[in-house]
């Protein structure tokens, strides 16, 4: 058969044929075919409908297919769809302001970019080339994307196997509320103690070189773990005394996601880079870096560079000013702290209801459950997680269990910011039914 020919196409819903001409790219294939989708729901090429509570790739906040977001793109691909590197359109400048005035002094210098991955290494790349070094730290369960220097940051997984990373790259220890590995006279995490070690450990094994440390506000692969409240501000210092710059990595807990426009507001820190992607785009590819006037200017100065196909993109671009648009006429930060508040009360009563559930947390509509694990190994809780995952998908929700060795047993609930209280509700109850079934075939 020519190439491109249409002819004896396979029937994609033979069983087998999903990745007949495909690369896997890690983690587990739902079972059905999407053909579309609208709102908080998928629906399958047999027309069954899924409620969705992962926002397609934790990116679609405004639900899929948003009136507001066609019409915008229908629009803009007519008019300007992409341009050389070296172009500057309106809806780039005119995102670029916006993002600068919805954030603190003095954030206000953006690029444009396409994932979160790729903000980061931007991030990264102007980290080093303005202080001059070049070790970057992060958490021991972060992922910040597959590039070179992002995934040289990410330690969640996919480190083995494919040869050194960057020199340079130094962990500290995962705050993590509900597993303390520092502990307190009551048994609570002693974060402040475990902070110190950890930048005890960094600064012997650094050779002097301390660029940055680059951290998500609430670490979602790595298992919806958000550290406590003063942690960010005590890591600041920690930056501050070392000459080191702090970049956010919001992409998925940036733009009210949590119940405010930034996580980091939460801590009254401002860092020093930021960089949004998967909420930016409402689930298309856009992301941004954004640093201060100064960082910026030092980083012009010594030739910085980060010149790619897609940067400035208008077409994008446009989709992230109706984006804010839609954020800001239906006050979505709000919403997201009213239906978070009724996400986690639902999850309360799934794990009083249910002993398997050990843990709820998680701030306003991106939220996570662990589920026990007396063996330790994970082992237990990776088959029980993956059986709660189909049987959800079974009865019209999908979920996201964390896919990595030894964290099946986490979920990842972010459903779209617009969501209705009725669907989180019926999300909720699948889940629990789910839950129950599951538990009693072990």
């Amino acid at each position: 058969m020519a190439i491109g020919s249409t002819r004896n196409l396979p029937d994609h819903t033979a069983s087998g044929e999903f990745t007949r001409h495909l690369i896997r790219y890690g983690g587990t294939l739902a079972p059905e075919l999407i053909a579309r989708a609208e709102g908080s729901c998928v629906f399958t090429s047999e027309g069954r409908r899924i409620l969705d509570f992962t926002s397609g790739q934790m990116s679609a906040i405004l639900g899929h297919s948003h009136p507001d977001i066609v019409a915008t793109v229908r629009r803009q691909i007519a008019t300007l769809d992409h341009l050389f590197s070296g172009m500057l359109s309106e809806p780039v400048l005119d995102l670029a302001a916006r993002l600068a005035d919805s954030l603190p002094a003095p954030l206000d210098k953006v690029m444009l970019l396409t994932t979160g991955a790729e903000s980061n290494e931007a991030a990264i790349r102007l980290a080093k080339l303005v202080t001059g070094k070049h070790e970057i730290v992060s958490f021991s369960r972060s992922w910040h994307g597959m590039t070179h220097a992002a995934a040289a940051a990410t330690y969640s997984a996919g480190r083995g196997g494919y040869g050194p990373v960057a020199a340079g790259n130094l962990v500290l220890p995962t705050p993590n509320p509900f597993r303390p590995d520092f502990t307190a006279a009551d048994g609570s995490l002693d974060w402040q103690r475990q902070l110190d070690f950890g930048f005890d450990l960094v600064d012997a094994a650094s050779v002097g070189s301390l660029a940055a440390v680059i951290v998500e506000p609430i670490l979602s692969s790595g298992g919806v773990i958000e550290p406590p409240a003063g942690y960010f501000a005590a890591l600041r210092r920690k930056c501050d005394e070392r000459g080191m710059l702090l970049i956010v990595d919001e992409a998925q807990t940036g733009l009210c996601r949590t119940g405010t426009w930034y996580a980091f507001e939460r801590d009254g820190i401002v860092p020093d880079i930021l960089t949004l992607s998967k909420t930016l785009g409402a689930g298309l590819p856009l992301a941004a870096t954004i640093t201060s006037e100064a960082i910026e200017a030092v980083a012009h100065e010594r030739g910085f560079l980060f010149f790619t196909t897609h940067v400035s993109d208008p077409l994008v671009a446009a989709v992230g000013n109706t984006v804010l648009d839609v954020l800001i006429r239906d006050a979505l930060d709000a919403r997201a702290a009213t239906a978070g508040t009724v996400l986690r009360e639902g999850l309360g009563e799934i794990a009083r209801r249910h002993p398997v559930v050990a843990d709820v947390r998680g701030r306003g509509l991106l939220q996570g459950i662990e589920l026990a694990d007396e063996s330790g190994s994970g082992e237990r809780t990776d088959a029980l997680g993956a059986a709660i995952t189909a049987r959800c998908f079974d009865l019209g929700l999908h979920m996201n269990v964390v896919q990595l060795p030894g964290m099946g047993g986490i979920f990842r609930i972010a459903p779209p910011l617009t969501i209705s209280d009725d669907d989180l509700r019926l999300g909720l109850e699948i889940l629990g039914e789910a839950i129950a079934d599951c538990v009693r075939a072990v």
